[in-house]
């Protein structure tokens, strides 16, 4: 129960991170939503992503591990039809500029906004877990 509680806590924390970083996701009814989108996205982590991830193992195999994004954005996708008010519309990054890096801005609308936003929410996950640990 503790792990699944900490999944939650990070997932949620990530989920936020990411709503932060890029516009596109529709959170309709605010803070709300967004715990209702991190149990479901922690819910579609545990039973979800393991069946869908068998489901493409071979082209996961072929494509060494690189398929695993698109299994993470159909668990995404999951998660939208499942929680009212929780939507991804598009993936809008305003772009960062430093001294030293250059992001250039990005917009991307349709299939490939899930899979953006998977890429990106597998990013903040990994960044939060580190920071956990």
């Amino acid at each position: 129960m503790k792990n699944i509680f900490r999944l939650y806590l990070i997932d949620t924390l990530a989920l936020y991170a990411v709503t932060n970083l890029a516009s596109g996701v529709v959170l309709a009814k605010g803070f709300e939503t967004l715990l209702l989108a991190g149990v479901g996205l922690t819910v579609a982590s545990i039973l979800a992503r393991p069946v869908i991830n068998l489901l493409l193992l071979p082209l996961n195999l072929v494509t060494f591990g690189l398929f695993r994004w698109v299994s993470s954005a159909i668990a995404l996708y999951l998660v939208t039809l499942v929680v009212p008010g929780f939507s991804i519309v598009a993936f809008n990054f305003p772009g960062f500029v430093s001294k030293w890096i250059v992001i250039p801005q990005l917009s991307i609308s349709g299939v490939l906004s899930y899979i953006a936003y998977s890429f990106v929410l597998s990013v903040m996950t990994s960044i939060v877990h580190w920071i956990i640990k």
